[in-house]
């Protein structure tokens, strides 16, 4: 009877110890299900509108009852450039309809296609309102997320499970040992404390100590490692398709809201540099005065906010005239990259043709401007690795020779991401 405790107890522990394993690495087992509007605000709202209004590209109101049957969709998505090379009709209309601009392909998976599409097709008004489910679209533009926290308070729980069952199948042992004893008619042996008890199983299983050491200061590395890739990084996913990033209190209170999206003012108008060299600058405030001279009154803020761009350019409304003292007013940067990261707007604004979300989200729904995006390494080379450069190449005369070079080194004519271009070299970014 003793040797079948043993037993008992040697095939408990190791139970335990692999269930303990498995479940602290893989807490999150079910899959997360995509989420068609959260993947639609990352990778389709800057060109595409949820309504049947048109932008970039279509609005996608009705979409699945205009487009052809069957994979055409998935394939479009994925790589628009040759459903058009191979002649589709559809293809070409749409091509052609909307000045042949080129679709930007998006790595995402046939599902995430079609929650996309199931959630932007019945339109605004009978689109099911629903919390949002796990999405798959994260900073890096394909990687799952999930919440941390959660993942350490479930770690937490089942730790004291563990624990909870640790000291159950310890009294039976002792309860089991003495009934033994007591049948044998011997003396039943006086229980240690746990802790002692502890001491000795540790003393008498030293193999079983290791591993369980080896796993803790495993798991423990692991985690300090996602932990410190968090260190500067100043946008994060608080819950799926939701983010929420740096954004300091301002000294004005400007919506780019209302001037970007409710009014319609093109961002390169305050932020002309984008076009012209790295920088995209803070606009002057007398390009704030183009308009404000004229209109002294906000829609939501009345005169208290327009009232200090009088005073940073030195305007007296009352007098119609400037008065020559002036107080430049102290914005605060927003977007940062470190000092040894070389970043163009002209590159990316004018030859990349790339639209300003794509970096700074969708602005025209913020009144303080946030970072919605991670700018980190891994974020950068994500999308020189999936963005198809070969509209830009084929339009540039300055990078003809470069094309035809493309084309012969890989045997095609198109589909040629910035990667393939020498956008992951160290020294185009790093100097």
């Amino acid at each position: 009877m003793p040797n079948g405790i043993a037993i008992l107890q040697r095939r408990s522990f190791a139970t335990l110890f692999f269930l303990a394993v498995f479940s602290l690495l893989n807490i999150n087992i079910a899959k997360a299900q995509p989420n068609g509007e959260a993947i639609f605000d990352a990778k389709c709202a800057s060109c595409h509108r949820a309504d049947d209004e048109r932008s970039t590209g279509p609005g996608l109101m009705g979409v699945l009852s205009r487009i052809p049957k069957g994979d055409w969709k998935y394939k479009w998505v994925k790589n628009s450039t040759e459903v058009i090379n191979s002649g589709d009709a559809y293809a070409v209309k749409i091509f052609n309809e909307y000045n042949k601009s080129v679709m930007t392909p998006q790595a995402l998976t046939n599902e995430e296609i079609d929650a996309v599409l199931t959630w932007v097709d019945p339109g605004p008004r009978k689109r099911a309102k629903k919390d949002p489910g796990p999405t798959m679209v994260g900073a890096g533009g394909g990687e799952a997320t999930g919440s941390a926290r959660d993942n350490i308070f479930l770690g937490i729980i089942l730790l004291f499970v563990l624990i909870v069952l640790i000291a159950v199948l310890r009294y039976t042992k002792i309860n089991l040992r003495n009934a033994v004893l007591t049948r044998e008619g011997k003396a039943e042996e006086p229980a240690l404390s746990f802790i002692d008890a502890s001491r000795k199983w540790m003393n008498e299983n030293k193999t079983k100590v290791a591993l369980i050491g080896i796993f803790f200061v495993c798991l423990f590395v692991r985690w300090s490692w996602y932990e410190m890739k968090d260190v500067g990084v100043y946008a994060h996913e608080v819950k799926p398709g939701v983010w929420e990033g740096y954004h300091p209190v301002q000294p004005i209170n400007f919506s780019h809201r209302i001037h970007a999206g409710d009014n319609k003012i093109a961002c390169q108008y305050c932020h002309n540099t984008a076009e012209k060299s790295k920088t995209a600058s803070i606009p002057s405030a007398n390009v704030c005065m183009n308009c404000h001279k004229a209109i002294n009154t906000g829609t939501e803020t009345g005169k208290e906010e327009i009232a200090k761009i009088y005073t940073a350019v030195g305007w007296d409304p009352a007098a119609q005239k400037y008065t020559g003292v002036q107080q430049p007013i102290k914005w605060v940067k927003v977007h940062n990259l470190p000092d040894f990261v070389f970043f163009s707007h002209q590159q990316h604004v004018v030859v990349g043709q790339q639209d300003c979300a794509n970096c700074h989200g969708d602005v025209t729904k913020m009144d303080a401007v946030e970072q919605q995006r991670p700018l980190t390494m891994g974020w950068c080379v994500e999308c020189h690795r999936n963005t198809d450069v070969t509209k830009q190449l084929a339009s540039n005369k300055y990078y003809e020779r470069l094309h035809e070079n493309l084309k012969k080194k890989y045997g095609r004519e198109d589909k040629f991401t910035v990667e393939n271009i020498g956008g992951l070299e160290c020294a185009r970014c790093h100097y």
